[in-house]
C-alpha cells in the first residue's frame, strides 16, 4: 500500500507540470511571439547557455552565495530569535527595534551594503541575510514564546541547566515554528540571490539573466528563469527531507492523532 500511495503521489506531483509543459508546446500552433520561445529552444538554449563554463563561471558561486547566505540566517535567526523568545522583557524591548528593520525592503540596502563592504561576495551574501533571516528569526521567537508553560515548568523541576534545557527543550518544542521561517527563508533568499547579482556585477545567474534580457537573448534569458525554478524545486525537496527527519516525531504525534 506504501508503495503505491507513493506511486500516486509522484503522478499527481509530474501531472501539472506535463500539462504546462504540453500546453507551452502547443502554443506555438495558435499564436507565434518571440518573447515566448517554445520549449525545444529554451531547452537548446539551456543546454548552449549553463551546459559549459558558466556553469563553473556563474552558476556555482551563486549557489555558493545562496547556501551560505541561508546557513547565517538559519543560524542567528535560532539563536537570536531563541533568546529574545525567552524573556519577556527582551521581547518588549528589541519588538519596535525588529519590526522597524523587518520593514524595511533588503534590496533597498543594496547601496547601503555596497559602500559598507564594498562590491564583492560578502556584499551579495549581506544582501541574502538581510531578508532571509527575518521569516527565520520572527517565527523562532514565536515559537518559543508558545512552548507550553508546564513543559517549561517540568524542566525546571527537574533542575535542567540552560544548556539542557535549550536543546532538550525549548528548541523541539519550537522547531515546527522555525521550520516554518526556514521554508519561507529559502524562497526569500532565492530572490535576493538574483536581485543582489543584478547591480553592479559582472558574474553570477542575476546578472546572466539581466544581460540576457538587456541584449533581447529571449531564450536565454528563460534558460535562466528555468534554472532558478529548478533550483527553487531542489530547495523545496532538501527541505522537505530535512523537516522529516527533524520533526520526525513531530509527523509521528500527527499519524497517531489521526489514527
Amino acid at each position: 500500500m506504501t508503495a503505491r500511495r507513493l506511486v500516486n503521489g509522484a503522478l499527481y506531483s509530474v501531472a501539472l507540470p506535463v500539462l504546462l509543459l504540453a500546453a507551452w508546446a502547443a502554443s506555438p500552433l495558435f499564436a507565434t511571439n518571440r518573447f515566448f520561445p517554445p520549449p525545444s529552444r529554451v531547452a537548446e538554449a539551456f543546454v548552449k547557455t549553463w551546459l559549459n563554463e558558466s556553469f563553473v563561471v556563474d552558476v556555482l558561486p551563486s549557489l555558493g552565495r545562496l547556501a551560505f547566505g541561508i546557513l547565517i540566517s538559519i543560524v542567528l535567526g535560532i539563536a537570536v530569535g531563541a533568546l529574545i523568545g525567552s524573556f519577556r522583557h527582551l521581547r518588549s524591548f528589541s519588538e519596535p527595534v525588529l519590526e522597524f528593520f523587518r520593514a524595511v525592503p533588503p534590496p533597498v540596502l543594496i547601496p547601503v551594503l555596497a559602500i559598507l563592504l564594498g562590491i564583492n561576495d560578502q556584499m551579495k551574501v549581506a544582501v541574502i541575510v538581510s531578508g532571509g533571516i527575518w521569516p527565520v528569526l520572527l517565527n523562532a521567537i514565536e515559537g518559543v514564546r508558545g512552548i507550553d508553560p508546564i513543559m517549561r515548568e517540568t524542566s525546571r523541576s527537574y533542575a535542567l541547566g540552560p544548556v539542557t534545557r535549550l536543546f532538550s527543550v525549548v528548541l523541539p518544542g519550537a522547531a515546527p515554528q522555525i521550520m516554518t521561517g526556514v521554508r519561507q527563508c529559502l524562497s526569500v533568499s532565492l530572490i535576493l540571490m538574483v536581485i543582489s547579482e543584478m547591480f553592479n556585477s559582472s558574474s553570477g545567474l542575476g546578472y546572466r539573466i539581466s544581460y540576457f534580457q538587456a541584449n533581447y537573448l529571449i531564450a536565454e534569458m528563460w534558460s535562466g528563469i528555468l534554472l532558478l525554478g529548478l533550483v527553487g524545486v531542489t530547495l523545496s525537496v532538501l527541505f522537505q527531507i530535512a523537516e522529516r527527519i527533524v520533526l520526525s516525531w513531530y509527523h509521528g504525534l500527527k499519524e497517531v492523532e489521526r489514527a
